[in-house]
């Protein structure tokens, strides 16, 4: 009785660090997509600010 309590102790604690290692990397990914978001973002904003119709006082001085 006591042997297998031990092996199952002993399951328990390996499938726990696997959980544990597992979080890590999901944690990880996490970061790196909100930074490629983060980049993402910032190309959309200046591709949008290019976009735009000049505003008025740029339209005077440029033409």
């Amino acid at each position: 009785m006591q042997q297998r309590l031990r092996e199952r102790v002993t399951h328990l604690k390996q499938e726990f660090a696997k959980g544990q290692e597992r979080l890590k990397q999901l944690e990880d990914d996490a970061v790196a997509l909100r930074q490629t978001l983060l980049r993402i973002s910032g190309a959309i904003q200046v591709l949008e600010e290019e976009l735009a119709p000049p505003a008025e006082d740029e339209a005077r001085t440029a033409g």
